[in-house]
Protein backbone atom coordinates (compact mmCIF):
# COMPACT_ATOMS: atom_id res chain seq x y z
CA UNK A 1 0.00 0.00 0.00
CA UNK A 2 1.89 2.84 -1.05
CA UNK A 3 -0.48 5.44 1.06
CA UNK A 4 -1.54 5.40 4.69
CA UNK A 5 -2.05 8.66 5.78
CA UNK A 6 -5.56 8.48 5.95
CA UNK A 7 -7.58 6.31 8.26
CA UNK A 8 -9.43 4.07 5.06
CA UNK A 9 -5.60 3.34 4.03
CA UNK A 10 -4.41 2.31 7.44
CA UNK A 11 -8.07 0.29 7.73
CA UNK A 12 -7.08 -1.46 5.07
CA UNK A 13 -3.67 -2.83 6.07
CA UNK A 14 -5.14 -4.05 9.50
CA UNK A 15 -7.46 -6.53 7.90
CA UNK A 16 -4.56 -7.49 6.07
CA UNK A 17 -2.36 -8.51 9.23
CA UNK A 18 -4.16 -12.25 9.79
CA UNK A 19 -2.96 -13.58 6.45
CA UNK A 20 0.07 -15.61 6.42
CA UNK A 21 3.89 -13.83 6.07
CA UNK A 22 7.12 -15.16 4.59
CA UNK A 23 8.52 -12.96 6.81
CA UNK A 24 7.76 -9.99 9.66
CA UNK A 25 10.57 -7.17 9.73
CA UNK A 26 9.81 -5.12 13.83
CA UNK A 27 11.23 -1.92 13.20
CA UNK A 28 10.82 1.08 10.73
CA UNK A 29 14.58 2.50 11.01
CA UNK A 30 17.31 2.48 7.88
CA UNK A 31 17.90 -1.53 9.13
CA UNK A 32 14.57 -2.10 8.82
CA UNK A 33 13.61 -0.43 5.57
CA UNK A 34 16.82 -2.38 4.01
CA UNK A 35 15.98 -5.68 4.72
CA UNK A 36 12.15 -4.90 3.85
CA UNK A 37 14.06 -3.64 0.36
CA UNK A 38 15.85 -7.02 -0.16
CA UNK A 39 13.04 -8.96 0.60
CA UNK A 40 11.10 -7.15 -1.98
CA UNK A 41 13.99 -8.43 -4.33
CA UNK A 42 13.79 -11.65 -3.45
CA UNK A 43 9.87 -12.23 -4.04
CA UNK A 44 8.97 -12.56 -0.35
CA UNK A 45 5.98 -11.33 1.07
CA UNK A 46 6.96 -9.01 3.82
CA UNK A 47 5.32 -6.85 6.10
CA UNK A 48 7.62 -4.55 7.96
CA UNK A 49 5.97 -2.61 11.40
CA UNK A 50 6.92 0.05 13.34
CA UNK A 51 5.86 1.23 16.73
CA UNK A 52 5.97 5.20 16.00
CA UNK A 53 6.90 6.99 12.88
CA UNK A 54 9.30 5.66 10.58
CA UNK A 55 12.92 7.15 11.16
CA UNK A 56 11.79 7.88 14.66
CA UNK A 57 14.34 6.65 16.01
CA UNK A 58 17.98 6.84 15.65
CA UNK A 59 17.93 6.90 11.54
CA UNK A 60 16.25 10.46 11.92
CA UNK A 61 18.48 11.24 14.37
CA UNK A 62 22.29 10.45 13.12
CA UNK A 63 25.10 12.61 12.49
CA UNK A 64 23.56 12.88 8.62
CA UNK A 65 27.24 11.30 7.34
CA UNK A 66 27.44 8.66 5.08
CA UNK A 67 31.35 7.71 6.04
CA UNK A 68 34.08 5.09 6.45
CA UNK A 69 34.57 5.35 9.64
CA UNK A 70 37.91 7.05 9.70
CA UNK A 71 38.43 6.49 13.59
CA UNK A 72 37.11 3.26 13.53
CA UNK A 73 39.82 2.69 11.27
CA UNK A 74 42.48 4.12 14.17
CA UNK A 75 40.58 1.80 16.65
CA UNK A 76 41.77 -1.54 14.18
CA UNK A 77 38.51 -1.60 12.40
CA UNK A 78 39.60 -2.61 9.05
CA UNK A 79 37.16 -4.75 7.49
CA UNK A 80 34.09 -2.40 8.92
CA UNK A 81 36.20 0.38 7.16
CA UNK A 82 36.68 -1.35 3.97
CA UNK A 83 32.94 -2.28 3.96
CA UNK A 84 31.89 1.78 4.90
CA UNK A 85 34.07 3.44 2.44
CA UNK A 86 33.02 1.29 -0.43
CA UNK A 87 29.03 1.39 0.79
CA UNK A 88 29.57 4.64 0.46
CA UNK A 89 31.08 5.13 -3.14
CA UNK A 90 27.96 3.33 -4.01
CA UNK A 91 25.60 5.55 -2.46
CA UNK A 92 27.28 8.54 -4.10
CA UNK A 93 27.13 7.21 -7.19
CA UNK A 94 23.29 5.95 -6.96
CA UNK A 95 22.06 8.56 -4.96
CA UNK A 96 22.82 12.17 -6.25
CA UNK A 97 20.79 14.63 -4.35
CA UNK A 98 20.41 12.61 -1.58
CA UNK A 99 23.98 11.16 -0.94
CA UNK A 100 26.08 13.32 -1.78
CA UNK A 101 30.40 13.63 -1.88
CA UNK A 102 31.45 16.34 0.65
CA UNK A 103 34.92 17.81 1.33
CA UNK A 104 36.38 17.36 5.09
CA UNK A 105 39.10 19.05 6.51
CA UNK A 106 41.48 17.15 9.17
CA UNK A 107 42.76 20.22 11.07
CA UNK A 108 45.00 19.30 13.44
CA UNK A 109 46.53 21.63 16.62
CA UNK A 110 49.59 21.17 18.72
CA UNK A 111 49.01 19.07 21.85
CA UNK A 112 46.67 16.68 19.84
CA UNK A 113 46.31 12.97 20.32
CA UNK A 114 47.08 11.28 18.06
CA UNK A 115 49.45 13.43 15.67
CA UNK A 116 48.58 14.85 12.74
CA UNK A 117 51.16 11.75 11.02
CA UNK A 118 49.06 9.29 12.55
CA UNK A 119 46.05 10.34 10.94
CA UNK A 120 47.88 10.69 7.90
CA UNK A 121 48.78 6.76 8.13
CA UNK A 122 44.77 6.45 8.46
CA UNK A 123 43.79 7.92 5.22
CA UNK A 124 46.47 6.32 3.39
CA UNK A 125 44.79 3.16 4.63
CA UNK A 126 41.42 4.80 4.13
CA UNK A 127 42.23 5.86 0.21
CA UNK A 128 43.21 2.14 -0.25
CA UNK A 129 40.44 0.71 0.48
CA UNK A 130 37.93 2.86 -1.11
CA UNK A 131 40.09 1.95 -3.92
CA UNK A 132 41.19 5.57 -4.77
CA UNK A 133 43.11 8.78 -3.94
CA UNK A 134 41.68 11.44 -2.31
CA UNK A 135 44.01 12.70 0.52
CA UNK A 136 45.91 15.89 0.49
CA UNK A 137 48.35 17.58 2.83
CA UNK A 138 48.78 21.27 4.04
CA UNK A 139 51.09 22.60 6.39
CA UNK A 140 49.87 24.95 8.73
CA UNK A 141 49.75 28.38 6.37
CA UNK A 142 48.04 26.66 3.67
CA UNK A 143 45.50 25.14 5.39
CA UNK A 144 44.74 28.20 7.47
CA UNK A 145 44.97 30.35 4.30
CA UNK A 146 41.81 27.96 2.55
CA UNK A 147 39.66 28.24 5.97
CA UNK A 148 40.63 31.57 7.66
CA UNK A 149 37.52 31.03 9.94
CA UNK A 150 39.33 28.42 11.69
CA UNK A 151 41.51 29.58 14.90
CA UNK A 152 45.41 29.79 13.82
CA UNK A 153 46.70 29.90 16.81
CA UNK A 154 48.54 26.47 17.59
CA UNK A 155 47.18 24.72 13.89
CA UNK A 156 49.45 22.46 12.93
CA UNK A 157 48.59 21.77 9.25
CA UNK A 158 46.08 19.29 8.30
CA UNK A 159 44.56 16.86 5.40
CA UNK A 160 41.80 17.06 2.96
CA UNK A 161 39.92 14.37 2.02
CA UNK A 162 36.46 13.41 1.00
CA UNK A 163 33.22 11.30 2.53
CA UNK A 164 29.20 12.39 1.96
CA UNK A 165 26.48 13.11 3.68
CA UNK A 166 22.52 12.40 3.75
CA UNK A 167 19.47 13.39 4.90
CA UNK A 168 19.22 10.61 6.91
CA UNK A 169 15.24 10.27 7.47
CA UNK A 170 14.85 11.17 3.51
CA UNK A 171 17.15 8.49 3.23
CA UNK A 172 14.58 5.51 5.19
CA UNK A 173 11.76 6.85 3.26
CA UNK A 174 13.41 6.41 -0.30
CA UNK A 175 14.09 3.06 0.80
CA UNK A 176 11.10 1.79 2.36
CA UNK A 177 8.80 3.43 -0.37
CA UNK A 178 11.04 2.03 -3.11
CA UNK A 179 9.89 -1.33 -1.40
CA UNK A 180 6.34 -0.62 -0.98
CA UNK A 181 6.02 -0.61 -4.91
CA UNK A 182 7.76 -3.81 -5.23
CA UNK A 183 5.41 -5.13 -3.68
CA UNK A 184 6.13 -4.58 0.42
CA UNK A 185 4.07 -3.74 3.22
CA UNK A 186 4.54 -1.16 6.34
CA UNK A 187 2.56 -0.23 8.98
CA UNK A 188 3.81 2.62 11.51
CA UNK A 189 2.52 3.17 15.19
CA UNK A 190 1.74 -0.34 15.36
CA UNK A 191 4.06 -1.82 17.84
CA UNK A 192 4.73 -5.30 18.76
CA UNK A 193 3.63 -5.92 22.31
CA UNK A 194 4.59 -9.49 22.34
CA UNK A 195 6.35 -12.77 19.99
CA UNK A 196 3.73 -15.22 19.33
CA UNK A 197 5.51 -18.43 20.76
CA UNK A 198 5.25 -22.08 19.44
CA UNK A 199 6.90 -25.23 20.52
CA UNK A 200 9.31 -22.67 22.27
CA UNK A 201 10.00 -20.84 18.74
CA UNK A 202 8.98 -17.07 17.40
CA UNK A 203 6.17 -17.73 14.88
CA UNK A 204 4.78 -14.02 14.93
CA UNK A 205 4.27 -11.13 17.24
CA UNK A 206 0.70 -9.04 18.46
CA UNK A 207 0.62 -5.61 16.89
CA UNK A 208 -1.58 -3.33 18.65
CA UNK A 209 -2.95 -0.05 16.22
CA UNK A 210 -1.89 3.14 18.61
CA UNK A 211 -3.14 5.75 15.70
CA UNK A 212 -6.85 4.30 15.88
CA UNK A 213 -8.61 2.12 17.71
CA UNK A 214 -6.04 0.68 19.67
CA UNK A 215 -7.02 -2.80 18.54
CA UNK A 216 -4.76 -5.84 18.78
CA UNK A 217 -4.39 -8.48 15.76
CA UNK A 218 -2.25 -11.57 15.36
CA UNK A 219 0.48 -11.69 12.32
CA UNK A 220 1.99 -14.61 11.41
CA UNK A 221 5.04 -15.48 9.33
CA UNK A 222 8.04 -18.25 8.63
CA UNK A 223 10.80 -15.98 9.57
CA UNK A 224 10.19 -12.78 12.32
CA UNK A 225 13.30 -10.06 12.20
CA UNK A 226 13.91 -7.92 15.23
CA UNK A 227 15.34 -4.43 13.74
CA UNK A 228 14.42 -2.33 16.88
CA UNK A 229 18.05 -1.16 17.02
CA UNK A 230 18.53 0.23 21.15
CA UNK A 231 15.32 -1.73 22.00
CA UNK A 232 16.19 -5.12 20.30
CA UNK A 233 16.54 -6.54 23.94
CA UNK A 234 12.89 -6.18 24.49
CA UNK A 235 12.13 -8.29 22.18
CA UNK A 236 14.72 -10.61 22.75
CA UNK A 237 13.98 -10.91 26.26
CA UNK A 238 10.44 -12.72 25.21
CA UNK A 239 12.92 -15.58 24.12
CA UNK A 240 14.75 -15.59 27.52
CA UNK A 241 18.02 -13.98 25.77
CA UNK A 242 20.51 -11.76 28.05
CA UNK A 243 20.29 -8.17 27.74
CA UNK A 244 23.05 -6.84 24.99
CA UNK A 245 22.54 -3.86 24.12
CA UNK A 246 24.39 -0.17 25.21
CA UNK A 247 22.43 2.93 24.17
CA UNK A 248 24.55 5.69 23.69
CA UNK A 249 23.51 9.35 23.17
CA UNK A 250 24.90 11.22 20.27
CA UNK A 251 23.64 15.35 20.27
CA UNK A 252 24.26 17.91 17.92
CA UNK A 253 23.82 21.83 17.23
CA UNK A 254 22.32 23.53 14.72
CA UNK A 255 23.33 26.73 13.25
CA UNK A 256 22.54 29.07 10.79
CA UNK A 257 25.36 29.24 7.86
CA UNK A 258 25.18 33.24 8.18
CA UNK A 259 26.25 32.72 11.96
CA UNK A 260 28.66 29.48 11.15
CA UNK A 261 29.73 29.59 7.82
CA UNK A 262 31.71 26.50 6.53
CA UNK A 263 31.63 25.27 2.49
CA UNK A 264 33.57 22.05 3.88
CA UNK A 265 33.45 19.71 6.90
CA UNK A 266 35.55 19.94 9.50
CA UNK A 267 37.17 16.65 11.66
CA UNK A 268 38.52 18.28 14.60
CA UNK A 269 39.71 16.85 17.82
CA UNK A 270 37.66 18.23 20.77
CA UNK A 271 40.15 21.05 22.45
CA UNK A 272 39.24 19.80 25.63
CA UNK A 273 39.32 15.75 26.01
CA UNK A 274 40.65 15.23 22.35
CA UNK A 275 37.80 13.09 20.76
CA UNK A 276 37.09 13.53 17.37
CA UNK A 277 33.73 15.63 16.48
CA UNK A 278 32.52 17.43 12.98
CA UNK A 279 31.23 21.02 12.10
CA UNK A 280 29.70 20.58 8.55
CA UNK A 281 27.55 22.41 6.47
CA UNK A 282 24.01 20.36 6.11
CA UNK A 283 20.87 21.25 4.53
CA UNK A 284 22.44 24.95 3.97
CA UNK A 285 22.25 25.13 7.51
CA UNK A 286 26.15 24.25 10.05
CA UNK A 287 25.91 21.02 12.37
CA UNK A 288 27.82 20.99 15.41
CA UNK A 289 28.66 17.47 17.30
CA UNK A 290 28.65 14.87 18.51
CA UNK A 291 28.72 13.46 21.87
CA UNK A 292 28.76 10.16 23.14
CA UNK A 293 27.61 9.26 26.71
CA UNK A 294 25.68 6.77 27.72
CA UNK A 295 21.87 6.93 28.05
CA UNK A 296 20.57 5.79 31.04
CA UNK A 297 17.14 7.33 30.53
CA UNK A 298 13.86 5.59 29.58
CA UNK A 299 14.23 4.84 25.60
CA UNK A 300 10.11 5.63 24.77
CA UNK A 301 11.34 9.12 25.94
CA UNK A 302 12.60 11.03 23.32
CA UNK A 303 15.89 12.03 23.76
CA UNK A 304 17.30 16.02 24.13
CA UNK A 305 20.60 17.83 24.32
CA UNK A 306 21.65 18.04 28.14
CA UNK A 307 23.14 21.34 29.31
CA UNK A 308 26.60 19.57 30.10
CA UNK A 309 26.13 18.44 26.30
CA UNK A 310 25.50 22.09 25.03
CA UNK A 311 28.71 23.59 26.77
CA UNK A 312 31.02 20.76 25.54
CA UNK A 313 29.64 21.68 21.79
CA UNK A 314 30.02 25.45 22.22
CA UNK A 315 33.46 24.64 24.06
CA UNK A 316 34.58 23.18 20.35
CA UNK A 317 32.94 26.33 18.65
CA UNK A 318 34.67 28.66 20.36
CA UNK A 319 38.25 27.54 20.45
CA UNK A 320 38.20 26.49 17.22
CA UNK A 321 36.10 29.40 15.54
CA UNK A 322 36.73 32.06 18.15
CA UNK A 323 36.20 35.01 15.61
CA UNK A 324 32.87 33.87 14.81
CA UNK A 325 31.57 34.82 18.10
CA UNK A 326 29.04 32.47 18.68
CA UNK A 327 26.31 32.41 21.82
CA UNK A 328 23.49 30.62 22.58
CA UNK A 329 21.23 33.19 20.78
CA UNK A 330 22.60 31.78 17.53
CA UNK A 331 21.70 28.04 17.66
CA UNK A 332 18.89 27.25 15.93
CA UNK A 333 17.77 24.00 17.23
CA UNK A 334 19.37 21.26 18.66
CA UNK A 335 18.89 17.22 17.92
CA UNK A 336 19.46 14.09 20.07
CA UNK A 337 19.79 10.11 18.91
CA UNK A 338 20.50 6.55 20.39
CA UNK A 339 22.84 4.36 18.80
CA UNK A 340 22.59 1.02 19.04
CA UNK A 341 25.93 -0.10 20.21
CA UNK A 342 26.67 -3.90 21.89
CA UNK A 343 27.91 -3.60 24.68
CA UNK A 344 31.38 -5.15 25.09
CA UNK A 345 32.07 -3.64 28.50
CA UNK A 346 34.45 -1.21 27.54
CA UNK A 347 35.06 2.23 30.07
CA UNK A 348 34.58 4.47 27.54
CA UNK A 349 31.78 4.21 25.05
CA UNK A 350 33.80 5.78 22.19
CA UNK A 351 35.78 2.70 22.12
CA UNK A 352 32.95 0.57 21.82
CA UNK A 353 32.74 -1.17 18.06
CA UNK A 354 30.39 0.06 15.60
CA UNK A 355 29.84 -3.41 14.03
CA UNK A 356 26.43 -5.17 13.75
CA UNK A 357 25.54 -8.35 15.18
CA UNK A 358 22.98 -10.96 13.82
CA UNK A 359 21.51 -13.46 16.45
CA UNK A 360 19.39 -16.05 15.72
CA UNK A 361 17.52 -16.92 19.35
CA UNK A 362 14.66 -19.85 18.93
CA UNK A 363 13.15 -18.36 16.12
CA UNK A 364 13.69 -14.76 16.79
CA UNK A 365 16.32 -13.22 14.71
CA UNK A 366 18.31 -9.92 15.78
CA UNK A 367 20.12 -7.75 14.05
CA UNK A 368 21.45 -4.45 15.44
CA UNK A 369 24.62 -2.38 15.71
CA UNK A 370 26.36 -1.30 12.72
CA UNK A 371 26.49 2.05 10.93
CA UNK A 372 24.32 3.85 8.69
CA UNK A 373 26.72 3.49 5.67
CA UNK A 374 26.44 -0.05 5.58
CA UNK A 375 23.13 -0.76 5.64
CA UNK A 376 22.54 -2.30 2.93
CA UNK A 377 25.03 -4.89 3.84
CA UNK A 378 23.47 -5.48 7.51
CA UNK A 379 19.81 -5.95 5.73
CA UNK A 380 21.35 -8.76 3.33
CA UNK A 381 23.39 -10.21 6.49
CA UNK A 382 19.47 -10.65 8.47
CA UNK A 383 18.45 -11.72 5.45
CA UNK A 384 20.43 -14.22 5.02
CA UNK A 385 19.47 -16.07 8.56
CA UNK A 386 16.03 -15.67 7.75
CA UNK A 387 16.40 -17.48 4.51
CA UNK A 388 17.23 -20.90 6.81
CA UNK A 389 13.32 -20.98 7.54
CA UNK A 390 12.36 -19.97 4.22
CA UNK A 391 12.20 -23.19 2.11
CA UNK A 392 13.42 -22.28 -1.77
CA UNK A 393 14.28 -18.92 -0.68
CA UNK A 394 17.41 -17.15 -2.84
CA UNK A 395 19.24 -14.10 -1.70
CA UNK A 396 18.95 -10.90 -4.53
CA UNK A 397 21.34 -10.44 -6.31
CA UNK A 398 24.30 -8.73 -4.66
CA UNK A 399 25.08 -6.14 -7.84
CA UNK A 400 21.58 -4.74 -7.84
CA UNK A 401 20.77 -1.05 -7.43
CA UNK A 402 20.01 0.06 -4.11
CA UNK A 403 18.09 2.73 -5.26
CA UNK A 404 15.96 2.95 -8.51
CA UNK A 405 17.82 5.22 -10.62
CA UNK A 406 15.99 8.77 -11.64
CA UNK A 407 16.31 11.19 -14.31
CA UNK A 408 15.73 14.74 -13.77
CA UNK A 409 15.35 15.91 -17.28
CA UNK A 410 12.17 16.08 -19.59
CA UNK A 411 8.72 18.56 -19.32
CA UNK A 412 7.37 17.10 -16.32
CA UNK A 413 10.23 19.41 -14.50
CA UNK A 414 8.78 22.46 -15.19
CA UNK A 415 11.13 25.79 -14.90
CA UNK A 416 12.92 24.64 -11.33
CA UNK A 417 16.63 24.96 -12.48
CA UNK A 418 18.70 21.72 -12.26
CA UNK A 419 20.16 22.27 -8.35
CA UNK A 420 16.52 21.87 -7.24
CA UNK A 421 15.77 19.19 -9.93
CA UNK A 422 18.10 17.03 -8.54
CA UNK A 423 17.78 17.78 -4.82
CA UNK A 424 14.38 16.46 -5.69
CA UNK A 425 14.74 13.60 -7.13
CA UNK A 426 17.35 12.13 -5.23
CA UNK A 427 14.71 12.69 -2.06
CA UNK A 428 11.71 11.53 -3.54
CA UNK A 429 12.92 9.09 -6.08
CA UNK A 430 10.06 8.13 -8.37
CA UNK A 431 7.43 10.71 -6.21
CA UNK A 432 9.60 13.85 -7.17
CA UNK A 433 7.28 14.23 -10.63
CA UNK A 434 4.20 13.15 -8.42
CA UNK A 435 4.92 15.75 -6.05
CA UNK A 436 5.75 18.64 -8.81
CA UNK A 437 2.12 17.83 -10.31
CA UNK A 438 0.46 18.60 -6.94
CA UNK A 439 1.93 21.81 -5.94
CA UNK A 440 -0.42 24.71 -6.02
CA UNK A 441 0.29 28.27 -7.69
CA UNK A 442 3.33 29.52 -5.19
CA UNK A 443 4.04 25.91 -3.91
CA UNK A 444 7.43 25.28 -5.86
CA UNK A 445 8.84 28.20 -3.84
CA UNK A 446 10.79 27.72 -0.91
CA UNK A 447 10.01 28.43 2.56
CA UNK A 448 11.93 31.49 3.87
CA UNK A 449 15.07 30.68 5.70
CA UNK A 450 15.50 26.62 4.42
CA UNK A 451 15.77 25.07 0.90
CA UNK A 452 12.21 23.51 1.56
CA UNK A 453 9.74 23.75 -1.39
CA UNK A 454 5.78 24.37 0.00
CA UNK A 455 5.22 22.08 -2.18
CA UNK A 456 6.92 19.22 0.16
CA UNK A 457 4.52 19.61 2.80
CA UNK A 458 1.51 19.23 0.68
CA UNK A 459 3.15 15.70 -0.95
CA UNK A 460 4.14 14.44 2.35
CA UNK A 461 0.85 15.12 4.16
CA UNK A 462 -0.84 13.51 1.20
CA UNK A 463 1.23 10.09 0.19
CA UNK A 464 4.38 9.99 2.95
CA UNK A 465 2.30 8.08 5.90
CA UNK A 466 1.98 11.07 8.46
CA UNK A 467 0.15 10.97 11.72
CA UNK A 468 1.04 13.52 13.33
CA UNK A 469 2.23 17.07 13.06
CA UNK A 470 5.86 16.14 13.99
CA UNK A 471 6.17 13.40 11.56
CA UNK A 472 5.68 15.72 8.92
CA UNK A 473 7.57 18.58 10.11
CA UNK A 474 10.81 16.80 12.10
CA UNK A 475 11.07 13.85 9.41
CA UNK A 476 9.04 14.30 6.25
CA UNK A 477 10.86 18.18 5.41
CA UNK A 478 13.03 18.52 8.26
CA UNK A 479 11.75 22.16 9.31
CA UNK A 480 11.46 21.70 12.77
CA UNK A 481 15.30 21.65 12.42
CA UNK A 482 16.17 24.47 9.94
CA UNK A 483 14.00 26.94 11.15
CA UNK A 484 14.27 29.19 14.30
CA UNK A 485 11.26 28.00 17.01
CA UNK A 486 10.23 24.63 14.76
CA UNK A 487 8.97 26.80 12.30
CA UNK A 488 5.59 28.47 14.81
CA UNK A 489 5.84 31.15 12.55
CA UNK A 490 4.68 29.37 9.22
CA UNK A 491 1.79 27.06 11.05
CA UNK A 492 -0.65 29.14 9.53
CA UNK A 493 0.63 28.48 5.87
CA UNK A 494 1.28 25.26 6.75
CA UNK A 495 -2.61 24.46 8.59
CA UNK A 496 -3.76 25.69 4.74
CA UNK A 497 -1.93 23.94 2.85
CA UNK A 498 -1.72 20.49 4.60
CA UNK A 499 -4.83 20.48 7.09
CA UNK A 500 -7.30 19.23 4.17
CA UNK A 501 -4.66 16.78 3.16
CA UNK A 502 -4.29 15.21 6.21
CA UNK A 503 -8.24 14.94 7.24
CA UNK A 504 -8.01 16.60 9.86
CA UNK A 505 -10.76 18.55 11.41
CA UNK A 506 -10.24 22.14 13.64
CA UNK A 507 -9.63 20.88 16.95
CA UNK A 508 -7.44 18.00 15.70
CA UNK A 509 -5.15 20.39 13.95
CA UNK A 510 -4.86 22.67 17.14
CA UNK A 511 -4.11 20.36 19.44
CA UNK A 512 -1.38 18.35 17.00
CA UNK A 513 -0.34 21.95 16.84
CA UNK A 514 -0.17 22.46 20.55
CA UNK A 515 1.75 18.78 20.75
CA UNK A 516 4.44 19.60 18.33
CA UNK A 517 5.45 23.40 19.67
CA UNK A 518 5.57 21.50 22.69
CA UNK A 519 7.66 18.50 21.67
CA UNK A 520 9.94 20.60 19.89
CA UNK A 521 10.36 22.94 22.94
CA UNK A 522 11.74 19.74 24.96
CA UNK A 523 13.40 17.97 22.84
CA UNK A 524 14.93 19.88 19.90
CA UNK A 525 15.64 23.36 21.68
CA UNK A 526 18.33 23.98 24.14
CA UNK A 527 18.09 24.49 27.87
CA UNK A 528 17.96 27.51 29.79
CA UNK A 529 21.11 29.15 29.50
CA UNK A 530 20.79 29.80 33.03
CA UNK A 531 21.83 25.49 33.42
CA UNK A 532 24.41 25.62 30.80
CA UNK A 533 27.27 25.66 32.66
CA UNK A 534 30.21 28.46 31.05
CA UNK A 535 31.91 26.48 28.37
CA UNK A 536 34.99 29.53 28.88
CA UNK A 537 35.67 28.30 32.23
CA UNK A 538 35.69 24.61 31.20
CA UNK A 539 38.11 25.47 27.96
CA UNK A 540 40.54 27.95 30.66
CA UNK A 541 41.02 24.78 32.77
CA UNK A 542 40.85 21.72 30.54
CA UNK A 543 44.72 21.48 30.59
CA UNK A 544 45.45 21.69 33.78
CA UNK A 545 42.78 18.59 34.81
CA UNK A 546 42.51 16.83 31.88
CA UNK A 547 42.62 13.22 32.76
CA UNK A 548 42.62 10.83 29.71
CA UNK A 549 41.58 7.94 31.94
CA UNK A 550 38.13 9.40 33.03
CA UNK A 551 36.63 9.55 29.72
CA UNK A 552 33.10 9.49 31.41
CA UNK A 553 33.76 12.94 31.98
CA UNK A 554 34.35 14.36 28.89
CA UNK A 555 30.71 15.00 27.58
CA UNK A 556 29.68 16.91 30.34
CA UNK A 557 28.72 14.45 33.63
CA UNK A 558 28.87 17.42 35.78
CA UNK A 559 27.90 18.04 39.50
CA UNK A 560 26.08 21.13 40.59
CA UNK A 561 28.25 21.49 43.82
CA UNK A 562 30.33 24.70 42.40
CA UNK A 563 29.50 26.17 39.47
CA UNK A 564 32.73 27.11 38.18
CA UNK A 565 34.30 23.64 39.37
CA UNK A 566 31.50 21.83 37.77
CA UNK A 567 31.70 23.44 34.63
CA UNK A 568 35.45 22.62 34.09
CA UNK A 569 34.87 18.85 35.28
CA UNK A 570 32.01 19.06 32.49
CA UNK A 571 34.65 18.81 29.86
CA UNK A 572 37.19 17.20 31.41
Amino acid sequence: MSDMSSSQARAEVWARLSQSWDLIVVGGGITGAGILREATRAGLKALLIEQKDIAWGTSSRSSKLVHGGLRYLAQGHVLLTYHAVRERERLIREGPGLVDRLDFMLASYTGDRPSIWIFGVGLLAYDLLAGCWDHEYHGAKAFGEQVPQLDRHGLAGGFRYHDAQTDDSRLVLRVMREAVDAGGTVLTYAPATELILEGGQAVGVRVKDMAGSGQVAECRARAVINATGVWADRLRQQVKAPPRMRPLRGSHLIFSAERLPVKEAFTLQHPIDHRVMFVFPWEEMTVVGTTDLDHDLPLDEEPSISAQEVAYLMAAVEARFPTMRITLEDIISSYSGVRPVVNSGKADPSKETRDHVVWSEDGLITVTGGKLTTFRLIARDALKVAGQRLPGFKMPKQNLPLLNRMETTGSGWGSLPEGERRRLAGKYGADALKLIQAAQPGELERIPGCNVLWAELRWAARSEWVVHLDDLLLRRVRLGLLVPAGGQAFLPRIRAICQAELGWDDARWQREEGEYLERWRKHYSVPEASLIPDWRVMLAQSQAIWRPRAPELAAGAVSTASSAQASARAGD
